[in-house]
């Protein structure tokens, strides 16, 4: 039977997880950086991202959390659709736009954007965007957690991704 070795390297252990301890251990987990779009009866809207992940292949599905006291939780809830744009290294001004209190017109006015077959505004310039329509919801602690089914793909030009790691934007080459 083999055994786990002990650690003895500089680990430091956190007795209690508080919400700063929590959010200083999550800066050090790189994530892409992601503009969610949507459009609909509730208006157009958009936010910058990086809690989004794959949740299956079959059906290609997708999970986003927002906060729900954020400006966009009505427009987005409401529409039931939205677009995951995977930015690149040069969309750093946009992110920063998109994840401000910069007015909603602004935002859109700093890209092209196509429309998809959901109505989503589809960033015409992303490494990839996923054209999505929410099909479950659950609400945990100050967030909702967003289950999206892909109904699209839109493929971008292959170059650097933009990550957020560390509290700070990261090139990341291909």
């Amino acid at each position: 039977m083999n055994s786990i070795p002990s650690f003895n390297g500089p680990l430091e252990t956190v007795s209690s997880v508080t919400r700063e301890a929590f959010r200083d251990a999550m800066a050090k987990m790189g994530a892409a950086v992601n503009i969610i779009t949507t459009d609909g009866p509730a208006g157009r809207a958009g936010f910058a991202a990086t809690a989004v992940c794959s949740v299956t292949d079959s059906p290609a599905t997708l999970l986003i959390c927002l906060n729900r006291s954020a400006s966009v939780f009505d427009a987005v809830t409401t529409n039931g659709v939205v677009c995951v744009n995977v930015l690149a290294s040069r969309h750093e001004g946009l992110s920063n736009l998109f994840g401000g209190k910069t007015p909603v017109d602004e935002r859109f006015a700093a890209a092209d954007w196509s429309r998809g077959t959901t109505g989503t505004p589809i960033l015409t310039d992303a490494l990839v965007s996923f054209e999505c329509r929410i099909t479950d919801q659950s609400d945990i602690g100050t967030h909702r957690v967003l289950y999206c089914s892909v109904e699209g793909i839109h493929h971008g030009e292959s170059e650097e991704a933009l990550v957020y790691y560390r509290r700070a934007y990261r090139h990341v080459a291909g």
